[in-house]
This record gives structure tokens, sequence and C-alpha cells, in this order.
């Protein structure tokens, strides 16, 4: 029996490198003072924009606890393209998935500098195939993942520029997380611009690093992805 890893070192791997973009376009409209949703949609593609890794949309609700405190849960539909040298699934074949997530944000200010933690539970079913020829999934595998995500905003100008970063951990637990409870690593460094009370926007540099469920030829799976990432949010 394979030991199971929290954190992906020593162990014997494979790397696989790409280079990604991630686009995003959030949108919050306001139900009242304490209700709102969310609409999300991201294209995450390949080579920065020619091929396709990801198409993820995402709805929710969102909830004001207290002026620091908010509360999310949602609904999530990804699918994930055949790209890199390795695929995620043991079938080279492109999958969808189903979740569902709940989600707190804690929001504090430092003089200038805000600070966000965002912890978030997910519940997924990804579509498992037989074979590349089969049209309908054989079964849907489900399931569990945390995940936490610390960001810092610094504003830099008086007329909305700002500078932000965050490291985001996502870790499996319960049954059918495969070889590792360590899922996914992502570092963010962003430039953004308030461009009014209800839009802005923000890009930078994006480091992605992918453990595998699975192992090839006895050996755990490393993806390194690294590239841009823009994200524009509406607040209406």
């Amino acid at each position: 029996m394979s030991m199971i890893s929290i954190f992906p070192i020593f162990a014997q791997r494979i790397s696989d490198h790409n280079t990604i973009g991630w686009y995003t376009t959030t949108i919050t409209p306001k139900i009242n003072e304490k209700w709102s949703g969310h609409f999300e949609y991201q294209w995450r593609r390949t080579d920065w924009v020619k091929n396709w890794q990801q198409s993820l949309l995402r709805v929710g609700i969102t909830y004001k606890l207290q002026e620091n405190v908010i509360a999310q849960v949602g609904y999530g539909w990804a699918r994930t393209f055949d790209y890199g040298e390795y695929f995620l699934s043991a079938i080279n074949k492109t999958f969808d998935e189903h979740r569902i997530y709940e989600q707190i944000v804690l929001s504090s200010q430092y003089g200038k500098v805000k600070l966000t933690n965002r912890f978030r539970l997910e519940q997924r079913w990804l579509a498992v195939y037989k074979s590349v020829e089969d049209t309908k999934p054989q079964r849907w595998n489900y399931l569990n993942r945390m995940r936490f995500m610390p960001r810092v905003d610094v504003p830099i100008s008086k007329n909305g520029w700002y500078v932000a970063a965050y490291d985001e951990v996502m870790l499996g637990f319960g049954g059918n997380i495969g070889q590792n409870i360590f899922d996914q690593n992502r570092i963010a460094g962003l430039v953004g611009f308030n461009i009014n009370k209800t839009a802005r926007v923000e890009g930078g540099f994006l480091n992605q690093t992918v453990q595998f469920g699975r192992q090839i030829d006895q050996q755990n799976v490393f993806q390194y992805n690294k590239g841009i990432i823009i994200n524009t949010y509406f607040n209406l």
C-alpha cells in the first residue's frame, strides 16, 4: 500500500510543465443590505490563449453575517480538457465536474492594508469514462476538498491603483482521494485598478501546482503551470 502524502516532497515524481492564461469575470448583483448574488466564469487556457485547459462556471448566493464576515453557498460546473503531456484522468478524454460549495470570507483592515481569508469546502462529482469512445460517463466519482486562501491588498495611489497577492492551498479528504491529500497550490501576484465604485480589473502572474490523484509508472505526477491571470469584477 502506498503512503498517502500531505505535502509533495521526497517522493519519486514525474513533472509536466505548461504555460497558462486564466481570464475571469465575476458579477455580484446586490439584492439588499444582507443578500447578494454571485455569477462567475473562468476561461482557462494553455499556451496563453491557444488551447483549452478548463471552462469553469460558478453561481451562488451570499449573505453578510457581519460587516467583515460573509458566507456563500453555490454550485459550480467545470469541464477539464485534454491538455499537457500527462492527463489528469487515466482516460485521455475531456470530462465534466459538478460541485457544491460553502465558504466563509473574513476581512480585516490594518491601516491601508486589507487582509482577506477565504475558507471553502467543496463536494465534487467527477465524470469517469471507461474508454475514449464512451459518450457518457461510466460513473461519477465523489470527492471532498477543502481550500484556504489568504490574500493581501495594498493601495499604491490615490486614484485607484493597488497591488495584491494570494496563496491558496487545496487538500482532499474523505474517500477516493487517490495517492495524495495535497491537491493544488496557487500563488499569484497582481496589479489592479478600481475603475469606479462598481468595477475593477486586475492582472498578474499565476503559479499553479497540481498533484494527480493517480500514479504513472508507480510515480507521483505533478503539473507546474505558470502564466498570467486577468480578473474583472462588477459589483452591481
